[in-house]
């Protein structure tokens, strides 16, 4: 027993040697397997970092990004689609989708993607992109694809196009687009994400990507477990888009108002595309009211993707039943000329 004042051997200071020994005893009772499976998760974070890094260095400003086609490229240098992506959308995406659709959309103009930039949605900056390209390119016919709430942004840019540069657009088509945020079924979690987002509160990566899944296993019934897992994996991954450009899609949404634009697209025309089955957007007042407000441009609004799945604005996942649709719409407002670009060998 040590005597009153002395100094136990663990009260004792410990010099250098000695705790270099206790560090040495833990790290060989610290199993190998588990030191390597923690040093590759580690390096594999860290590639991860690096790479997310740099994506999204690269995505700091709003880009057209054009989709080559041969066709189109040749017997339609002054025409071009513009898709304007939906929701949480990826520049891929986008580009897969106009992949999909090429045949149906080819036949009358070259093909163009709207990259949004991942520092968050600004229209005047997305019109600036969009006439620096139709400069740049010559382009004197416009048409418009608007991707689930992409139509909205189709429509505002379109008018800000007339209104500032006197550029009009030919056509817009709404695919699924709601007119409003009640449009929106999912108004509880909608609501929270705008309130959060006003406030200055930013969601990380992985709290978005956990609610990814979530939102699509619960509607499961709209998507295959392939679908649900392309797509969460595609939300967690460097080419997603930032929680930033995806908070302020909401705020868009949530503040978006037709009405500042009608009578202020000039002679375009219109049509909407879209499902009643539709479990992201209530397909029924969602078209009743952009028909309403746009009577003087909308020249469609009865075509119906039926039995695409999931229902909801889904042109890449179901291209044999949008393709014929977007087809007949396109044939019957904008006619091919006799003997002009469709050939056949018989």
């Amino acid at each position: 027993m040590p005597h009153e004042g002395e100094l136990t051997a663990q009260d004792r200071p410990r010099t250098p040697e000695a705790r270099l020994l206790d560090e040495a005893a833990a790290l060989k009772r610290f199993s190998r397997r588990s030191f390597l499976a923690g040093a590759g998760a580690s390096g594999i974070l860290a590639a991860d970092m690096l790479i997310t890094r740099h994506v999204q260095s690269q995505r700091r400003t709003n880009r057209i990004l054009a989709v080559p086609d041969d066709f189109a490229d040749e017997y339609h240098p002054n025409a071009s689609w513009f898709l304007f992506p939906g929701y949480k959308t990826s520049w891929e995406e986008a580009q897969w989708i106009l992949n999909s659709l090429r045949g149906a959309l080819n036949k009358r103009a070259r093909l163009a993607a709207v990259g949004y930039s991942n520092l968050g949605l600004d229209i005047d900056e997305v019109v600036i992109a969009v006439i620096e390209h139709v400069r740049a390119e010559k382009i004197t016919k416009l048409f418009f694809y608007g991707h689930s709430f992409g139509g909205m942004v189709a429509t505002q840019v379109a008018a800000r196009l007339l209104e500032i540069h006197g550029v009009e657009v030919d056509f817009i088509v709404l695919d699924s687009s709601p007119y409003s945020k009640h449009d929106v079924l999912d108004q509880s979690w909608f609501d929270g994400v705008v309130f959060l987002y006003e406030r200055g509160f930013r969601f990380p990566s992985a709290l978005r990507g956990g609610y990814e899944l979530g939102e699509r296993v619960i509607h499961k019934d709209e998507r295959t477990w392939r679908q649900i897992l392309d797509q969460t994996l595609e939300q967690l991954s460097p080419i997603a888009p930032s929680s930033v450009l995806i908070q302020s899609e909401s705020a868009f949404i949530y503040h978006f108002d037709g009405l500042r634009f009608v009578g202020k697209l000039g002679n375009a025309k219109m049509a909407y595309i879209g499902n009643r089955r539709d479990r992201t957007v209530r397909y029924q007042t969602a078209v009743e009211a952009w028909a309403v407000a746009f009577k003087d441009n909308m020249v469609s609004w009865d075509l119906q993707t039926e039995g695409a799945q999931p229902a909801h604005a889904s042109p890449g996942w179901n291209p044999h039943i949008y393709r014929p649709v977007l087809a007949d719409l396109l044939d019957s407002y904008f006619p091919l000329p006799r003997g002009g670009s469709r050939v056949s060998i018989f």
